[in-house]
């Protein structure tokens, strides 16, 4: 018996050895490498790609000083004019009756003075009544001059030479004082107005010269750098750049915007 069942044990054992699968042997795994360190010869960026709005230099809005009626807007949205030239007229019928009465009423205080004049050398009148009707002059030309002045606010002249933006009033409207009738800019000279990071400070000065594209147009003109911003913004640490464009294209007009290419000088 003993014999027997060693025989049988072992051949249970080779039985179950042979219905496993014999493990593959396991396959070389290479040698993690390090990772990679950048170069420190690596070049640094030396270009720098910013968006910039064009902005008129002066701008402002036209308002009535007086209150009254629009007679003719002579120019309209779009259109060019010349410092000192006309662009609004006023109804100031009203306010020109009122300067010939103050006229008439200088003129009677000036005969009346004048008469008060003669008989006070002959001692018809005492000096008060001399100096009262010398103060009725004074009072007569204050007033005229008010009315010259007023009807020298019936015209609505160009500041400076530029060109119509917007027109906020229409013929026959009546007008309050302060109330805008036209928004204006001076398109003369275009300026670049955009934002750059404090750091740029280190090269970027006044005059520095560089081209902007505009995508209105696609062209890129020649700009230069004007004014830099009085101050740095402490959180996000950046800083107003003004520039001007080089030259005077026609097809420039504000509003439009491109990008800008700023290239730091040799060594920086």
């Amino acid at each position: 018996m003993t014999g027997k069942l060693r025989a049988i044990l072992g051949g249970m054992l080779l039985c179950a050895s042979s219905a496993i699968p014999a493990l593959p042997a396991p396959s070389a795994v290479p040698a993690a490498r390090p990772p990679s360190v950048q170069s420190s010869s690596t070049p640094a960026l030396d270009k720098f790609e910013i968006r910039a709005q064009l902005a008129a230099r002066r701008y402002t809005t036209l308002s009535s000083e007086i209150g009254a009626r629009i007679s003719h807007i002579h120019l309209r949205e779009g259109e060019h004019f010349k410092a000192g030239q006309a662009l609004v007229g006023l109804d100031c019928s009203l306010n020109a009756a009122q300067r010939d009465r103050a006229r008439a009423v200088l003129s009677a205080a000036e005969n009346a003075h004048a008469g008060n004049k003669l008989l006070a050398e002959h001692n018809a009148i005492g000096n008060v009544e001399l100096r009262t009707s010398a103060i009725e002059i004074d009072k007569a030309r204050a007033e005229l001059n008010f009315s010259d002045a007023t009807l020298s606010k019936c015209s609505i002249t160009a500041p400076y030479n530029g060109r119509i933006a917007e027109q906020k009033a229409r013929e026959g409207q009546y007008l309050q004082a302060g109330q805008p009738v036209l928004e204006i800019i001076d398109d003369g000279a275009l300026e670049l107005d955009f934002i750059v990071p404090s750091k740029w400070l280190a090269w970027l000065k006044p005059h520095h010269k560089f081209h902007v594209f505009i995508d209105d147009t696609q062209k890129t003109y020649p700009a230069r750098i004007q004014r830099i911003g009085a101050r740095v913004d402490p959180i996000i640490q950046s800083v107003k750049i003004s520039a001007v464009i080089d030259g005077n294209f026609k097809e420039l007009i504000a509003g439009m915007s491109g990008k800008i290419e700023l290239v730091p000088p040799t060594g920086k």
